[in-house]
């Protein structure tokens, strides 16, 4: 958690400042999916705001560089060569909903890889759940820049890791706003998001969605994990919590881990999984 609230911490740092942004990677050693998807959304952020923003690619660590390159950023911000496939799932930067982009991005990109091993039909329905991930953020989260995604096969640690993240206005106000109850917690408006058929949209009843991808990360033992404003959900094999964090973040991140290894899982291995208590 804590190179989360390190990010968080650099965009309360930007925010703070109406100079030129530049950053430096000295002392970096290690760079994962969630810095680089956040980087670049900070990125693009400072830029909407008719900010200049820039990168001393030459401080950066070799193997991060070659990781940069490999996944698109630095050939996005127009440094490096054509990105190739590895071990990373692509950089991305959605300005709005695209949903072929989106489906072959999920589907082939970040589950189709031989990472980990699961039916179509079960491939489908995460695919569909975190999709509403994206339809969400650019429903609800009013940003006015991209969403940001990036992934990453760590294989000495037999995990697939992706993150989403937008700079909107963030889960906690919008369940706020529409609820008209401004003394709720943003741990509060979290678990209150995240129950079925909830959402902030008039005439749309659909929650996060996020049912089908919280019993395969508990039966698969990954995590995932969502930060917005002060609150932060985790969700694993033995638990689902709701809690406070110690840094701020105005957006909303959602970070997925999946075990890689073997195993195979069907639609059926989640339909066997007993059924989830209500939230309230």
């Amino acid at each position: 958690m804590k190179d989360f609230e390190l990010l968080f911490q650099l965009w309360q740092q930007v925010n703070q400042t109406d100079l030129e942004v530049v950053f430096d990677f000295s002392g970096c050693s290690f760079l994962r999916q969630n810095a680089v998807a956040f980087i670049g959304g900070l990125a693009r952020l400072i830029e909407s705001q008719g900010r200049k923003v820039s990168f001393k690619w030459d401080t950066l660590y070799n193997p991060i560089m070659i990781n940069l390159q490999q996944n698109g950023f630095m050939h996005i911000f127009g440094e490096g060569v054509e990105p190739w496939e590895g071990n990373s799932i692509p950089y991305r930067e959605d300005r709005y909903l695209d949903n072929s982009g989106l489906v072959d991005y999920l589907s082939e990109q970040w589950l189709g890889r031989g990472w980990v091993h699961i039916d179509q039909l079960l491939k489908n329905h995460i695919v569909s759940t975190v999709w509403e991930i994206y339809a969400n953020a650019f429903e609800h989260g009013q940003t006015n820049i991209e969403v940001f995604s990036c992934g990453q096969h760590y294989p000495t640690l037999g995990e697939l890791k992706l993150t989403v993240v937008d700079f909107g206005v963030g889960i906690p106000r919008n369940v706020r706003d529409f609820l008209n109850q401004t003394d709720l917690s943003a741990d509060e408006t979290l678990k209150w998001a995240f129950r079925r058929g909830t959402t902030t949209k008039h005439g749309i009843a659909r929650g996060i969605g996020l049912d089908s991808l919280k019993q395969f990360v508990r039966v698969n033992e990954g995590k995932l994990e969502i930060f917005s404003h002060n609150g932060y959900v985790i969700i694993d094999k033995t638990q689902e919590t709701y809690q406070s964090s110690q840094s701020f973040f105005e957006g909303t991140l959602v970070n997925i881990t999946l075990k890689s290894d073997e195993s195979y899982y069907s639609l059926d291995s989640l339909n066997s999984e007993p059924s989830e208590e209500p939230l309230f």
